[in-house]
């Protein structure tokens, strides 16, 4: 099964990782990503730059765009992994093995897959989503 890994921070968290020495956290972020390329869980993992970015908020009649990524800063999404493990228990100890500091939180959730969508197996758009999941794992 599929887990993605969610790298949240508070501002303080962002505040006090810029001030530690970038070759560090590069090595040490490095070394986690190795470990699971290593034991064959990694299957896709990125930072994400904080600006420029942009939120398309659809409570209204259409969607506004405003400049992003956040509206009031509680916690900033700084980066994600993809783990294929065997259970929810081995992403949630690969979780745990994350370099990350005080402030920071690393959400684990499971990504959906065909069995999620098993009753409606006939659904023209189901049935196309298989055909571009092979896609991609050809690409």
């Amino acid at each position: 099964m599929k887990h993605m890994l969610i790298m949240r921070a508070t501002a303080d968290a962002v505040a006090a990782y810029e001030e530690m020495d970038f070759e560090t956290v590069i090595n040490a972020m490095g070394a986690y990503n190795e470990a699971m390329i290593t034991a064959g869980v990694m299957v896709a993992g990125d930072g994400l730059a904080p600006e420029p970015g942009y939120v398309v908020d659809f409570s209204g009649e259409t969607p506004l765009v405003t400049d992003g990524p956040y509206g009031e800063v509680h916690e900033l999404f700084n980066g994600f992994w993809i783990i294929q493990t065997a259970t929810a228990d081995e992403a949630l100890e690969w979780a745990k093995r994350c370099p990350l500091g005080p402030g920071s939180k690393l959400e684990v959730r499971r990504v959906t897959d065909e069995t999620d969508f098993a009753d409606y197996a006939d659904n023209e758009f189901v049935k196309k989503e298989a055909g571009w999941r092979e896609q991609f794992e050809e690409a």
